[in-house]
């Protein structure tokens, strides 16, 4: 007689189980972070977008900008971005909100190297986790 097969056995099913969950327990912390991390993208992007603002205001004036206002950058607030501040010596910081980074109301801070009538590059820095936030604020 021919035995016929009839489905899979109670102990490959319990395996397959057992694996889809230890691929679950990596993969949603990893999903997680990602997630946050391109909501901190929108930071990231305000703060690129007030760099072109300060560097034109710092060019055609030789001088820094004082405050978010003069140097012409948005501040309106958006579902990631709370807040934008300029100062003197061409230092922005835009604060998060609801993106989830550790700790709640984290900044990203770009400062300028060099002087206003030279700008040699940018420094980033972070209250943020690093795990957050881009590359180049780690």
């Amino acid at each position: 007689m021919k035995k016929l097969q009839q489905g899979f056995t109670l102990i490959e099913l319990m395996i397959v189980v057992a694996i889809i969950g230890i691929l679950a327990a990596v993969a949603i912390p990893a999903y997680q972070d990602y997630l946050i991390r391109s909501k901190m993208s929108e930071v990231a992007a305000a703060l690129s977008a007030c760099k072109t603002s300060v560097s034109e205001y710092a060019a055609a004036r030789n001088t820094w900008p004082d405050n978010v206002t003069v140097a012409g950058c948005s501040t309106q607030s958006t579902t990631y971005v709370s807040s934008m501040s300029v100062s003197t010596g061409g230092v922005m910081t835009a604060t998060e909100n609801n993106t989830g980074a550790t700790p709640s109301n984290c900044t990203l801070t770009l400062s300028a190297l060099g002087t206003s009538a030279a700008i040699t590059g940018w420094s980033g820095s972070t209250s943020c986790l690093a795990k957050y936030v881009p590359a180049t604020f780690r």
